[in-house]
């Protein structure tokens, strides 16, 4: 798993150029991680951007779909490769998503609080691979977000958490430093790759920052 610069969809701030192109360009540009993202999909038009994802992907980042298990378990059985599911407090458990895609898929989990990375600890070995921690700053690609962390509130809890952790929330170009030291294992970034005039310049750009901050 590399989770690195880490890319969440955004079909609104892609405009244009659309989700899948946008995806393209980040993959070849060195996006470890992609997560869809598309609250407002029904799951015909997830499947259809699954299946058109994964073909773009083609195997060259981790492939997850946020939220929606029922969604990442219907590709598979359409034999669509998707590496698996981020899911947060509200969603399905993950134990459930563990339990259905079993012990060789993705399963990452949104986690703000102490008592989040508490629950964490108490799940059984092997159930999650990482958490995403946020919000570092406030940021209007999600909505009702919780209180914004910080750096050092991202990195008080990455330093506790016994999973890899992704900083995510209001990221962008000159970030990266400051959270590696903090203890992110990857960065996860809306805006700065999705609204870029060119997301393979974005991207580079971003890859770049989390290289040279290593």
């Amino acid at each position: 798993m590399n989770l690195g610069i880490y890319l969440v969809t955004d079909r609104h701030l892609c405009g244009a150029r659309g989700v899948v192109e946008t995806v393209r360009q980040a993959v070849e540009a060195g996006a470890g991680t992609i997560q869809l993202r598309d609250k407002a999909a029904s799951i015909s038009e997830h499947l259809d951007q699954v299946e058109a994802l994964a073909t773009v992907i083609d195997g060259r980042a981790v492939f997850v779909v946020n939220d929606r298990l029922d969604v990442v378990l219907a590709a598979r059985e359409r034999g669509i490769p998707v590496d698996g599911v981020h899911v947060g407090q509200s969603d399905d458990a993950v134990l459930t998503a563990r339990e259905l895609l079993g012990p060789d898929a993705i399963v990452g989990l949104t986690a703000n609080t102490p008592q989040h990375l508490d629950a964490v600890g108490a799940l059984p070995a092997g159930t999650l691979d990482y958490v995403g921690i946020g919000v570092i700053r406030p940021t209007s690609t999600k909505p009702n977000h919780p209180p914004a962390l910080g750096f050092d509130g991202f990195g008080a809890l990455a330093r506790v958490s016994p999973v890899p952790t992704v900083a995510i929330g209001g990221v962008t170009f000159g970030d990266i430093a400051r959270l590696r030291h903090e203890g992110a294992d990857g960065v996860a970034v809306v805006s700065a790759i999705c609204a870029a005039p060119d997301a393979t310049e974005a991207t580079r750009a971003l890859v770049a920052e989390w290289n040279s901050a290593h």
